[in-house]
């Protein structure tokens, strides 16, 4: 077959070519034309050219024409052009896929990834420099009191602040806003002691009275006590008569000026109860609101004890591995009154989710009715997002936005249902958790132990002054973290994942490690704690954008 293509190539050449002389005498630019003359290298000679000879067959634009070579060359540099260009695209793929953060080796429940250079938006907001909006509810200085004469109040309200701290700090901030509206006077509410929280802590053991009453001088009248010439304190606990209690949630300003400040003004001093989310959002002037954000940012502060113990603890966790290091705060809601409330289900043995059932059976018997409709119930919230996330979700999460096993991370939390075996996931994956009881020594401690609220004012400092804040699962203590945050200039970065998007990827069993680290970067670059536009019913308290912050 050599032999035949040599030749057919020599005839086609003969026939073509202007010379007559034969192929074989032809000067071959690939071939030496100096080659002795004796027998033996003549049919070395003859065989050299006889390779090239059908190289150039194979190869016709190694030929004589001048245009073939122009073209060809044209042709061999885009090609080499090409190649080296994928080449560079796939050794800089190869590098990026060794230095990604989720190539990592499962062993057993830990999961054992490399150590990899963090990223600068692990730990800062990576859009904070795109926003100008800053924080503008405070008091102005030098500005004009509205505030009438003591003499010309329309009466005095008063309230129980129930729940847990945090719930007990809004319904603050909506007292002072609700006698606003209504030119009354407060008396200072009383934290009333709730059946879980079961803490008798009054408002002088967790806050700054004198700086409350300061702060809102120019805003509201505020006193300490119910009046002296008030002669029946009981009465105001305990009797209809002196109780406004058909106030519905999310109730509008207006409400107030018709059905409530009549009552005030007719008995001069009211209790009004229940009292939790009972002022609207949307549906109250903007100075109110801002005068709500003024109480939350400005005027409620926590004793110097309390700010001073937190401040110690921050310093702690920012110097754990001997050199400064920023810290995360993680918020793990995952008690066992939150698991039950929830009805969705979790992990877990077969004698786990039958005493969790007995258990939402004896708390919530008219969700419960007979369990037959809780599992659709619970896939359905799963769906919908409306789920704790689980300390091993969590982790799962956290390692696909890139934190390394090295993170610092400080956990608010209660008891966590499932004990150590629920941790496991997260505390193999991240073996730096800590939490205040492990940061402080149990004398430092001592003196916070007699209220409830004063540990948790601990827990909400600390996260408050994390780098980067995460939240489990909603409620008031992460809401009011996120918003202060926001309010502060939004700097610090605070994640708020998307579970219904997260639930979908975690029940997906075929989905590949890198195309989930792929979703949750997606999904969580711009969740990260910056000011957002408010809608109807929003929640003031998470975002305060619109009534409490304005442009730069």
């Amino acid at each position: 077959m050599a032999e035949l293509r040599h030749s057919s190539s020599m005839g086609s050449r003969a026939v073509s070519s202007s010379s007559p002389k034969k192929r074989d005498d032809v000067a071959s630019p690939l071939v030496p034309e100096n080659l002795p003359d004796d027998g033996h290298d003549r049919h070395s000679r003859d065989r050299v050219r006889s390779f090239f000879s059908n190289f150039q067959s194979l190869c016709p634009y190694f030929g004589d024409d001048n245009r073939f070579h122009v073209y060809n060359s044209k042709i061999s540099l885009f090609i080499l052009a090409l190649l080296l260009l994928a080449g560079s695209i796939s050794v800089f793929s190869i590098l990026k896929r060794l230095n990604a953060p989720y190539l990592c080796k499962k062993d057993g429940i830990t999961l054992l990834c490399p150590r990899v250079k963090e990223s600068p938006s692990l730990w800062e907001n990576p859009y904070s420099a795109t926003t100008s909006w800053k924080p503008c509810a405070e008091r102005r200085s030098g500005a004009i009191s509205d505030l009438p004469p003591e003499n010309e109040t329309n009466g005095y309200i008063f309230i129980h602040a129930e729940g847990g701290l945090n719930q007990q700090r809004i319904a603050i901030c909506n007292a002072v806003a609700v006698a606003k509206i209504m030119n009354a006077t407060l008396i200072l509410p009383v934290l009333k002691q709730d059946q879980i929280w079961k803490d008798q802590t009054k408002f002088e053991d967790i806050f700054d009275v004198d700086h409350f009453i300061d702060y809102l001088k120019d805003d509201v009248r505020i006193v300490r006590d119910i009046p002296e010439w008030f002669t029946d304190k009981s009465e105001l606990f305990s009797s209809i008569r002196r109780t406004v209690k058909n106030i519905p949630k999310y109730a509008p300003a207006q409400f107030y000026i018709d059905n409530v400040l009549p009552r005030i003004k007719e008995k001069k001093i009211m209790a009004l109860k229940p009292f939790v989310d009972r002022l609207g959002y949307d549906n109250v002037p903007p100075e109110i609101n801002r005068l709500r954000c003024r109480v939350n940012y400005h005027a409620l502060k926590f004793l110097p004890d309390i700010e001073q113990m937190a401040d110690l603890l921050a310093s702690r966790m920012r110097n754990r591995t001997g050199n400064s290091n920023p810290y995360m705060a993680l918020h793990l809601r995952f008690e066992k009154g939150m698991v039950g409330l929830s009805f969705c289900d979790f992990v877990g043995t077969r004698e786990e989710k039958v005493q969790m059932a007995l258990y939402r059976k004896k708390e919530w018997p008219r969700r419960y009715k007979n369990g037959s409709h809780l599992w659709s119930l619970a896939l359905q919230k799963r769906k919908e997002g409306r789920c704790p996330l689980e300390p091993g979700e969590v982790a799962v999460i956290l390692r696909a936005m890139g934190y390394p096993k090295e993170t610092q991370i400080y956990v608010a939390s209660g008891q966590v249902y499932g004990g150590q075996n629920r941790m496991a996931p997260l505390r193999n994956m991240f073996p730096n958790l800590v939490t205040k009881e492990e940061l402080a020594s149990k004398e430092e401690l001592d003196g916070f132990r007699k209220h409830v609220t004063s540990l948790a004012a601990l827990d909400f400092l600390v996260c408050l002054k994390s780098d980067v804040f995460v939240m489990t699962h909603g409620g008031n203590f992460a809401k009011l973290i996120i918003g202060a945050r926001r309010y502060m200039g939004h700097r610090l970065k605070s994640i708020k994942p998307d579970k219904g998007l997260m639930s979908k990827s975690l029940g997906d069993p075929y989905i590949g490690w890198a195309t989930f680290v792929e979703d949750v970067v997606v999904t969580h670059q711009t969740r990260s704690g910056l000011p957002e536009e408010t809608f109807p019913n929003y929640d003031l308290w998470e975002n305060p954008l619109t009534p409490c912050m304005c442009r730069a």
